[in-house]
């Protein structure tokens, strides 16, 4: 995470002559309880040299562009991005969007796998449990972490990655938290990586049309197409139609 500007990453600051511990250590704590939390030993695996265009058809296609074509694009697109990031460039974010099983979470840990062996601090949060761990704080009389906490992390994170941000029954008070988030990065110029299954014309059906309106406008949009779900063609010993 960047320096502090408070305490200049010494956790404490001085007023007067009383040292006074600094906030950020527990956002620190917190960003790096986050992080382990949903970045497994797994996905931890999954790297761009991994990525296997097998899985994509060269036969069926979208657009006059096939599977395989598709799916190629949208690597080099997040390849890009992590070269831009690296480079300190202003970039866009990425849109993965997709039917559910085609590589979607794989190309966002890619992304996140080659950032953080670069020293690049990374949040990959799976929006589901996400909105499920604010929920919680509301049940308890004093929470290790707040609400404010949570979301101030997820704003704040150099790079975030939000997965799974998909086509669920979004209450209200959901679509205000993925909107407040969005709206922030957009506004602070901070990098965001989305995977979603929602289609690009029934975003602002499912998050409302400010927070689809923000993602068009903070993140470039890529798709991935399959013809077989690809966790169950691994399972199988599978690749694609070829």
């Amino acid at each position: 995470m960047p320096v502090c500007p408070v305490c200049e990453d010494r956790g404490i600051y001085m007023v007067g002559e009383a040292a006074v511990p600094c906030r950020c250590m527990r956002e620190k704590a917190l960003f790096n309880r986050l992080k382990a939390a949903h970045l497994t030993g797994m996905m931890r695996q999954h790297t761009f040299e991994r990525f296997n265009l097998e899985y994509y058809s060269r036969q069926l296609a979208e657009d006059g562009r096939s599977y395989r074509e598709i799916a190629r694009l949208t690597l080099e697109a997040a390849k890009e991005f992590v070269a831009r990031v690296l480079a300190g460039q202003q970039t866009d974010g990425l849109l993965l969007t997709g039917p559910v099983g085609t590589g979607k979470t794989y190309v966002a840990c890619c992304i996140a796998n080659r950032l953080l062996d670069e020293g690049v601090e990374v949040l990959f949060l799976v929006v589901p449990d996400f909105l499920d761990r604010i929920r919680a704080t509301y049940d308890l009389p004093n929470p290790e972490f707040t609400e404010v906490d949570l979301t101030d992390a997820a704003k704040s994170a150099p790079v975030l990655i939000l997965d799974d941000l998909g086509a669920h029954h979004y209450t209200a008070w959901a679509r205000q938290k993925i909107y407040s988030l969005i709206n922030h990065r957009l506004n602070h110029q901070l990098p965001v990586v989305v995977t979603t299954n929602i289609s690009l014309e029934s975003l602002a059906e499912h998050l409302g049309e400010r927070t689809s309106s923000r993602l068009f406008q903070i993140c470039r949009p890529c798709r991935l197409l399959t013809d077989v779900d690809i966790r169950i063609a691994r399972r199988l010993g599978r690749v694609g139609a070829g």
